[in-house]
């Protein structure tokens, strides 16, 4: 009777299995090394993203580590193993819906900024030219700027505090707006 390489590696799978069964976490890291390339090419034939292919391959061991004891048939170990990277690349493609390509603007909108040290130095330093950029303005052009940025009024609340035409308050916010980008300017370059 010959044996031949696959039941070789079977048998010597068998082993590993078991033993990895009864606690040996050397056993189960050679169980890994044996199998993560077959796990990942699954992965990755599923998923078409190498880093989201190589987390679900992680991912796949740790749920294999904690359920072998299940495995009742450890020279079944190779396809138990398939079947459970089959199971959760479609549980991450379910869970984490298509891939939406994002606008740059939307990004910008919705990420959230860290301070650092030099983004509150020149935040503040913006702020201190705004401010002087509103002094140096006409009173009308400031308080026009200051209703609608600063107190937040709107536009038809404004309308009825400078008793003007809503027409005329647009055209006010413009143009007081490119006046105050006007005395701002020489303070950036």
């Amino acid at each position: 009777m010959t044996i031949t390489i696959n039941e070789t590696e079977e048998l010597q799978t068998s082993q590993l299995v078991l033993a990895a069964q009864s606690g040996d976490r050397h056993a189960f890291g050679q169980l890994f090394e044996r199998f993560e390339r077959t796990v990942f090419a699954i992965s990755l034939r599923r998923l078409r993203n190498f880093n989201e292919a190589q987390e679900l391959t992680q991912d796949v061991f740790v749920q294999a580590m904690t359920k072998l004891d299940q495995l009742r048939e450890p020279e079944r170990f190779a396809g138990w193993l398939r079947s459970i990277t089959h199971r959760m690349a479609i549980n991450r493609m379910v869970r984490k819906g298509p891939a939406i390509p994002t606008e740059p603007e939307t990004m910008e909108a919705n990420c959230v900024e860290y301070a650092t040290p030099l983004s509150v130095v020149l935040q503040n330093e913006r702020h201190t030219q705004v401010r002087a950029g509103l002094s140096r303005l006409r009173e009308l052009d400031r308080e026009t700027l200051e209703a609608f940025y600063v107190k937040g009024h709107s536009l038809i609340e404004m309308s009825d505090e400078f008793d003007a035409p809503l027409g005329t308050i647009k055209r006010r916010l413009h143009v007081a707006r490119k006046r105050l980008a006007k005395e701002v300017e020489p303070m950036t370059v």
